[in-house]
């Protein structure tokens, strides 16, 4: 990983939702400040969705990013997660939650489209990948909001809680945390250590977060080590997979009595009303891909 710029898989999810914004009908999720973040316009978009035979497929880096703006099926996860992340915190603001933690926020735009007035955004990331979103953010003209702050956290190496509390979160009231593309990054006990952290909050809590399922065949585990090599080759490799099953008994165990787990082809095809276009056989892309919601 370049400690001096966002990671690859942040930046092809940022693309990926850029170009969901020009290329895809219907809409999933709308995003009008992702292009403006990157400094992409709509003319590089457009040729970034379209393979080119002389691609520099030698890039692992530039394939990675490629996939996640011309592969449809994993660019249509990749916005249906977000649509289906901030629907939940909707729900939870009208509820009352004035607290929403973004952890691995990467090139999320939330914080500064938020509708919901009272509500304070802590978005949780690497530093470097912090000073480079500050960055872009100031050269395009998009302003931090009130009531928003960046929190600086390395999942592996520091205790979120100080970090969180010295930005102005508060432990004894209400949060939503939204845990993106970060779950299999992490060590099965970094992963583990989070959870308990949010498990401890103020009731109402709920965390959103998306994971890899556990090989079930052969082929499976074929294909899933083929992704899992890519993304180690330019040093962003996978540590954790669970199954449907165990994730569910660890979260119950910590006290989150409401479980709620999607497959990634389920959740894309709740947005894709009267499409047939996730019948049948989930897309090889998205067959080891869930999203889960768990409050207690």
């Amino acid at each position: 990983m370049d400690n001096e710029a966002p990671s690859r898989t942040a930046l092809a999810a940022a693309y990926a939702r850029a170009y969901h914004q020009i290329a895809d009908q219907p809409r999933i999720f709308a995003d009008p400040l992702v292009a403006r973040l990157l400094g992409v316009t709509v003319a590089e978009l457009t040729e970034l969705g379209t393979p080119a035979a002389d691609a520099p497929h030698g890039d692992v880096g530039q394939a990675i990013l490629s996939l996640g703006v011309s592969d449809r099926p994993r660019r249509l996860f990749l916005v249906a997660r977000a649509r289906f992340a901030e629907d939940r915190v909707a729900e939870a603001v009208a509820a009352g939650v004035r607290q929403v933690v973004i952890l691995g926020a990467g090139l999320d735009t939330f914080a500064y489209r938020n509708p919901h007035a009272g509500l304070r955004v802590f978005e949780v990331d690497r530093p470097a990948t912090q000073a480079w979103k500050r960055r872009r953010l100031a050269a395009s003209g998009i302003d931090l909001p009130e009531g928003f702050a960046f929190v600086p956290v390395d999942f592996e190496t520091d205790t979120l809680a100080p970090r969180l509390e010295a930005a102005g979160f508060s432990r004894t009231e209400p949060a939503v945390y939204v845990w993106l593309g970060v779950v299999f990054y992490l060590t099965p006990d970094a992963a583990r250590a989070t959870l308990e952290y949010i498990a401890r909050q103020a009731e109402p809590v709920e965390v959103i977060f998306d994971y890899l399922r556990t090989a079930e065949t052969e082929a499976e585990r074929t294909q899933l080590q083929a992704r899992a090599d890519r993304a180690a080759a330019v040093g962003e490799p996978w540590f954790s997979y669970f199954t449907p099953a165990e994730i569910a008994a660890e979260l119950r165990a910590l006290g989150f009595a409401d479980v709620e787990d999607r497959a990634g082809a389920d959740l894309v095809a709740g947005y894709l009303t009267g499409s047939a276009e996730f019948e049948g056989d989930p897309p090889r892309a998205l067959s080891p891909v869930r999203i889960l919601r768990a409050s207690r």
